[in-house]
């Protein structure tokens, strides 16, 4: 399906999301958790989209996988960590890449991400599949990392944060 352009509509975070409608969308979810000193777990991206950033652990949902064994896998994979998955805390799309159409990939793909509570029930924290690193972080230290767009303004908005204080 070839995609079309949109009238861009105002963002509500500064700059416009998606500009057309996407060639596909791909489902996602990402494990929101905080640790006994109000830490949060992050992962520093090393592959594309948004290698080098720090964001939640996760990724793309697997054919025939609920969001909750979607969670668990991701989170094993990407932070050595055993979870159980909690309630949804919210959704966010953004635009994601899949290859140069060129190369039988598609340009114009959309992430969808469900983003999920979480808590840890075993394992031991070491980065592992595409994620560079991972680590508690204090809140305090959000400012001074290069930060996925618009994670902070989300998990502020679904109350994991509070306004004004990172």
């Amino acid at each position: 399906m070839a995609s079309r352009t949109v009238p861009l509509l105002p963002a509500r975070y500064g700059a416009p999301i998606l500009k057309r409608v996407p060639d596909s969308v791909i489902p996602c979810v990402g494990a929101v958790i905080k640790d006994d000193q109000g830490r949060l777990l992050l992962i520093k991206r090393g592959h594309e989209p948004g290698a080098g950033l720090w964001s939640v652990p996760g990724g793309r949902v697997e054919p025939g996988e609920t969001d909750a064994e979607a969670l668990v896998r991701e989170m094993r994979e990407e932070t050595g960590l055993t979870v159980q998955a909690g309630p949804l805390l919210g959704r966010v799309r953004r635009p994601g890449q899949d290859g140069p159409a060129a190369a039988g990939g598609q340009d114009n793909i959309v992430l969808d991400i469900r983003d999920y509570a979480a808590t840890v029930t075993g394992g031991t924290l070491c980065p592992g599949d595409d994620a560079a690193e991972a680590r508690w972080v204090a809140v305090s230290e959000l400012p001074s990392l290069p930060i996925t767009e618009g994670l902070v303004e989300a998990l502020t908005s679904w109350g994991v944060l509070r306004p004004g204080r990172h």
